[in-house]
């Protein structure tokens, strides 16, 4: 099944399923299935202000939908601590990652939910093999997933019939930053681990 096929085949369960349909589709996109998340979102707006969803229901149920997601990805990260630990017990840029997570790891959280979405899952799983606090997880998760429904399907509501317009322009965006991001954290490797090797006393041989 092709990726438009797919597409067209969640949006016509969500129009016929109505609200619980939402919240599963979001569910399991956050485990990491191949589901675009954001423009079911969008097109949810969509759908709500077209009036095929209820407006009340839809959002409270797709948020709940996505924040059991995230609470599941984490606890598998948490779940596979010894083995990942086992694996890059000795890997210097793993202890790194959990040091700056454990730092910056709430902006890491709330950034993933709703501008670079593709690094959810990978953040979720970091955050829960290198124990990161529960509570600040959740928090920083359901704000950001909170921003994210709000963001997206406002502007599907907004723009109406016309959401697939706006969906191919976020999507498109969105992989822009992600390139950025991945880019300047590769850069910021290379200059570190350069800077490093140049500091490097000589060795002096007797």
């Amino acid at each position: 099944m092709s990726e438009l096929n797919l597409n067209e085949l969640l949006l016509a369960w969500i129009v016929n399923y109505g609200s619980p349909m939402v919240a599963g589709v979001l569910l399991i996109g956050a485990l990491g299935l191949p589901v675009p998340g954001t423009l079911i979102v969008i097109a949810t707006g969509a759908f709500v202000r077209q009036e095929f969803l209820d407006i009340y229901t839809t959002p409270f149920l797709g948020f709940l939908g996505v924040v059991s997601g995230d609470v599941i990805g984490y606890n598998l990260g948490r779940f596979a601590n010894k083995w990942i630990e086992q694996r890059f017990s000795k890997a210097a840029a793993w202890h790194r990652t959990q040091k700056l997570f454990k730092r910056r790891g709430g902006v890491a959280v709330y950034l993933t939910r709703w501008l670079l979405t593709p690094l959810a899952l990978p953040t979720n799983l970091i955050a829960g093999s290198s124990r990161y606090s529960f509570w600040k997880f959740l928090l920083f998760d359901a704000t950001g997933e909170l921003t994210w429904l709000m963001l997206y399907g406002g502007l599907g509501y907004a723009f109406g019939s016309q959401w697939e317009l706006i969906s191919e322009f976020i999507s498109n965006f969105t992989g822009l930053i992600v390139g950025m991001v991945m880019l300047g954290s590769g850069l910021y490797l290379v200059f570190r681990v350069g800077k490093k090797k140049h500091l490097k006393p000589p060795i002096v041989q007797s």
